[in-house]
């Protein structure tokens, strides 16, 4: 019973993975004859997973959503990897009533629950020695990310209030497309059906949002990835800053932690920075915590700012 109990979990951590997987695939991922794998599948419905089989050629085994939701089965890893997970986005927000971060700290406490008995020893342990820095960032509705996230899925149209950095809320109506998650932030890629154009809003400053029984078909997106264009429109009014450091790549994340850059190892423990800055104080700043050289290749002005600034120190000195 042992083995069977052990296939069948190896079974189900496949399947979870969302894939469809063919008979044969996953016949030999578990090492199991095509007989045997039928006799699982047929137990993991009896257990309550939606499990569906497509015959024919291309034919696959897929777990789908059900109506109810089964046991939730997590290996060692995996279980201590969502109780770390729960505690980082807990930390992310100010634990308002409905939000993320307020739902994760609920969350957190509840997950010991379900946890098999030779883990619920280690998750206590994790739990008394675990305290998470408070990285603070708007809270933002659960439930509204849910219902983006259905409308998404659905091509449904929604409105809602929004209350921009300056100025009174305005009324929108909108096709959403992505959700994107940014430097503690939630924001929604959206064509906005009043100005005709691509936008981004803050979900944290989203109201009264609605859903419309109007659907719409998919437009391209405005770049690569939703992260992309937001990453275009956060640089918007920032130049392009491209410098070599020599120190290695841990060193220098480091010291850019704050920073969105993009960062490569180079060769003699040296790394490679771009990244998008308004004023190259900022630079300076944060490279002034690491005791080494550096060369600014672009932009020209940062590089002359630098330089008048360094000599500014060896006046004073």
């Amino acid at each position: 019973m042992a083995d069977v109990t052990k296939r069948i979990l190896a079974l189900l951590t496949t399947l979870q993975t969302g894939r469809a997987f063919s008979g044969d695939e996953l016949a030999a991922r578990l090492d199991v004859s095509p007989r045997t794998l039928r006799r699982d599948v047929d137990r993991l419905r009896g257990y309550g997973y939606p499990v569906q089989t497509q015959p024919g050629p291309g034919g696959h085994y897929r777990l789908t959503a059900g109506n109810a939701m089964p046991p939730l089965v997590l290996d060692d890893d995996e279980a201590i990897a969502t109780l770390l997970g729960l505690a980082a986005l807990a930390a992310t927000g100010s634990a308002t009533e409905g939000s993320v971060d307020e739902a994760a700290t609920r969350a957190y406490g509840k997950v010991d629950q379900y946890l098999p008995k030779r883990l619920r020893h280690r998750a206590t342990q994790l739990r008394a020695s675990l305290e998470t820095s408070t990285s603070l960032g708007p809270s933002t509705s659960a439930d509204d990310l849910s219902t983006l996230a259905d409308a998404i899925q659905r091509r449904l149209v929604v409105t809602f209030d929004y209350s921009g950095k300056d100025g009174p809320a305005s009324s929108r109506r909108v096709e959403p497309h992505r959700q994107i998650h940014h430097q503690q932030r939630w924001y929604l890629l959206a064509w906005d059906a009043h100005k005709g154009d691509w936008r981004l809003f803050r979900i944290d400053r989203i109201n009264r949002l609605q859903t419309s029984t109007s659907t719409y078909t998919p437009r391209p997106l405005p770049a690569d990835t939703a992260v992309d264009y937001l990453r275009q429109g956060l640089g918007k009014h920032r130049k392009r800053v491209v410098l070599t450091v020599d120190a290695p790549l841990p060193a220098v994340a480091d010291a850019l932690k704050y920073q969105d850059a993009e960062l490569a190892a180079l060769e003699d423990r040296r790394t490679k920075v771009v990244l998008m800055l308004d004023t190259w104080e900022w630079l300076i700043l944060s490279l002034a915590f690491l005791d080494a050289d550096f060369t600014i290749h672009e932009p020209r002005d940062f590089r002359t700012a630098c330089q008048t600034f360094g000599a500014r120190l060896l006046d004073c000195g």
